[in-house]
């Protein structure tokens, strides 16, 4: 009987080149059998076929192995044709000579003899076929390799965004921690648990190229309590949430930066009568996210830090969407005299 690790092992060496070479020519061998046969194989017969199977392999394999990768690769093309047909010219004469020496009779061995065109034609078509084949082989293989780079590459940039994300995110919050710890405000502990079990979420759950659309309803709602709690309890800060989020599956880390942008340029310099208000619907495979914040009357003319580190998280997340969700989302950002408005459709996945 075989397991499991048999059998992997069996689909291994079925995949290795030396193992389908093999299998094609035994395939031909037999193709050879089936079709110049009528009655019972003779020894002589078998050696026939033989002779035809080795100088079939002789023109493939010099082809493959020598000229195509010293001449047809580096361009020279005329070159490799005129050796192609040398080599094809060279071996006709000796494939006949093995063949001829197998008949014992005048007839077969004069219809070989006058047929030495057509044995010339069978192996440069042979040969040239198998030009061809690899042609495609190697064009198909540039093909997945290309695939392959270009998927690496939006690995790698969307990883670099995100690890851009949590930076800027952390030093927005550690400000507003350092401050709270300066007025020695009785809030800085309950920011602290709160931002532990945010950077956990970061950390250890959020690798994953999708994660439960819970959790970062979840991290939402931590970070909107921490920034409740970051400010007093004073403004208006709503979240609501329609539709069923257990089953949905999202990019992680997608709407912290709207958020964050909704207070860093908007509440925190409102505190009084600010508000932001965030909006999910989620449906059985799409998602509306809309989050309006209320505008200042005017802006500081000698902006906080936090301010000045601009909009690094805008900018990386309308990347992200780009890369993770193409064609799979709209996102319309606007604003007027008295709010900024954020909305974006998405599609999901469960």
């Amino acid at each position: 009987m075989l397991n499991r690790n048999h059998f992997f092992r069996l689909i291994q060496l079925a995949q290795k080149p030396w193992v389908i070479h093999g299998i094609f020519w035994i395939l031909v061998f037999l193709m050879m059998l089936m079709i110049g046969q009528d009655d019972q194989l003779t020894i002589v017969e078998l050696v026939r076929m033989l002779i035809n199977i080795v100088f079939y392999m002789l023109v493939v394999y010099i082809n493959l192995g020598y000229l195509i990768p010293k001449f047809l690769n580096q361009k020279n093309f005329m070159t490799y044709v005129m050796l192609l047909l040398a080599m094809v010219a060279i071996f006709t004469p000796i494939k006949v000579l093995l063949l001829y020496i197998t008949y014992e009779d005048a007839e077969p061995r004069e219809m070989l003899v006058m047929n030495q065109h057509t044995i010339f034609l069978l192996l440069f078509l042979i040969a040239g076929g198998s030009t061809i084949l690899k042609i495609i082989s190697d064009w198909q293989k540039h093909q997945r390799d290309r695939k392959d780079l270009e998927t690496r590459r939006m690995q790698s940039e969307i990883k670099f965004l995100k690890s851009q994300i949590n930076p800027h995110f952390l030093f927005n919050t550690l400000n507003s921690l350092y401050a709270l710890t300066l007025m020695k405000s009785d809030k800085a502990p309950e920011i602290v648990i709160k931002l532990s079990e945010m950077m956990r979420y970061m950390l250890y759950e959020s690798n994953e190229r999708r994660v439960p659309l819970q959790k970062e309803v979840n991290y939402i709602e931590n970070y909107l309590e921490m920034e409740t709690l970051r400010q007093s309890g004073r403004p208006d800060i709503k979240l609501k949430i329609e539709g069923n989020i257990t089953e949905q599956t999202i990019a992680p880390l997608l709407f912290i930066p709207f958020l964050e942008n909704s207070f860093k340029h908007g509440l925190n310099h409102q505190i009084n009568e600010g508000y932001v208000h965030v909006n999910m619907k989620v449906f059985e495979n799409k998602l509306l996210l809309r989050i309006v914040n209320s505008k200042p009357s005017a802006m500081p003319t000698n902006p906080p830090l936090e301010m000045k580190s601009g909009g690094i998280g805008l900018v990386n997340v309308q990347r992200r969407l780009n890369l993770l969700y193409p064609e799979q989302f709209k996102l319309d950002i606007t604003e007027n005299d008295t709010e900024h408005i954020v909305e974006l459709s998405l599609a999901l996945t469960t």
